[in-house]
């Protein structure tokens, strides 16, 4: 086989090795692609290429792939459905990408965040996919638990992780709840369009193709990002998050996190601006949500509220007729089971998906276990965003 790194051949034939170890742990009826064995698989991986470097003295190895993951399901009605798979990185190793720290400073105050640019230069702008983390985590920690970056390098788009200081928030949290920052040109809102602008700007981004997504306080900013700014943002992922314009300081917040009664029906004062007839949310931007139903961080009902609320603001633009939705059941290949409803318009596109993550609590589901709040054993919400994120229509350039 061509040797893609321009690497010197070594006496340690890892992939043979690599083959040999598999092979009994499948033999031995062990699952390598979930749970502990997919760890301990990925750890000898590990293992077998570090010596394979030093035997060989080159440099740093790629980035690790991911094999894809099979997901059949079972309609509600008892028809047999197959979930759309994820878009899954190959088996081939790539060179890796960089993977800096950078800062945007405006009007409103400064913000780090690390950018992943992905090997491989193109002539074709790529996408960008902001990733906005959860309370206490960095981003070097959501990179990692999310594992979008692996996703990037396969598929060609520049990942954002905006961070959020100490100085902002003790607790790194975004403030979604704050009522400056839930607004267009203030707070945290005005902060994050900058940063993409800048990231458009220096890497010739597609400006059609900006999506954002995150987990708990990071979902809840990326709504309001999506809000607040749409002619920017193509699409939202939004993990056990919280509904746009639902609380007002922390009080309300914890309310609303609990499962409490949000303040959407006081969103048209804060906004400052009457909405349309049928209509909580002010923007219909497609939308793509992941919540585990035993999550006690953030209940489950603020997952269907997002989903209610987006798909009042798409049927507001269809004066007010129905988005007619579908249900399917599945299973992960970590084991936990799945529903998936997904709303579709006139011409079949699929502006709103709803994943409701049985078992599972306040955790990325799917994600790797080197990372913070993450639950392998669900299906992949990272790769399931991107093949949501990709199938896309192009939006209007801004």
């Amino acid at each position: 086989m061509k040797n893609i790194f321009n690497l010197r051949t070594t006496s340690v034939d890892t992939k043979a090795i690599q083959a040999t170890i598999e092979r009994a742990l499948i033999a031995a009826g062990l699952d390598t692609t979930s749970g502990l064995m997919r760890q301990t698989t990925r750890t000898i991986r590990q293992a077998l290429r570090v010596a394979e470097q030093e035997a060989d003295n080159s440099v740093v190895m790629p980035f690790e792939t991911l094999p894809a993951a099979k997901q059949v399901g079972v309609g509600v009605d008892g028809d047999s459905v197959v979930v759309p798979p994820a878009i899954a990185v190959g088996d081939a190793l790539k060179p890796a990408g960089t993977f800096q720290r950078h800062e945007f400073v405006s009007a409103m105050g400064r913000l780090s965040y690390k950018l992943y640019v992905p090997p491989a230069p193109t002539d074709m702008p790529l996408p960008i996919v902001v990733m906005l983390h959860g309370c206490t985590q960095s981003a070097d920690d959501f990179a990692a638990g999310t594992q979008m970056n692996r996703l990037a390098q396969a598929h060609g788009f520049l990942v954002v992780y905006p961070e959020q200081g100490t100085h902002a928030n003790p607790s790194k949290c975004w403030n979604w709840f704050n009522p400056q920052d839930q607004m267009r040109e203030r707070g945290e809102p005005s902060l994050l369009a900058g940063v993409v602008q800048q990231v458009i700007q220096l890497h010739s981004a597609d400006p059609r193709r900006i999506f954002v997504a995150g987990l708990s306080a990071g979902a809840a900013m990326a709504l309001v990002l999506s809000e607040t700014y749409p002619e920017l943002i193509a699409g939202v992922g939004v993990h056990s998050g919280l509904p746009y314009g639902s609380a007002s300081d922390v009080v309300s917040a914890m309310s609303v996190m609990k499962g409490g009664k949000s303040r959407i029906g006081g969103l048209k004062e804060m906004m400052g601006s009457k909405l349309q007839p049928c209509r909580t949310a002010l923007q219909a931007v497609p939308i793509i949500i992941f919540h585990g139903d035993r999550d006690h961080t953030v209940q489950h009902s603020n997952g269907v509220t997002i989903a209610q609320q987006a798909r009042e603001a798409h049927e507001a633009i269809r004066d007010c007729k129905a988005l007619p939705a579908h249900t399917t059941q599945g299973k992960a290949t970590g084991g936990r089971g799945f529903s998936r409803t997904v709303y579709a318009d006139d011409t079949g596109l699929l502006p709103i998906e709803l994943w409701t993550v049985h078992g599972a609590g306040h955790a990325w589901s799917g994600g790797d276990a080197s990372g913070s709040y993450t639950d392998p054993a669900g299906p992949d919400a990272s790769a399931q965003m991107v093949r949501f994120f990709l199938s896309l229509p192009l939006s209007p350039s801004s």
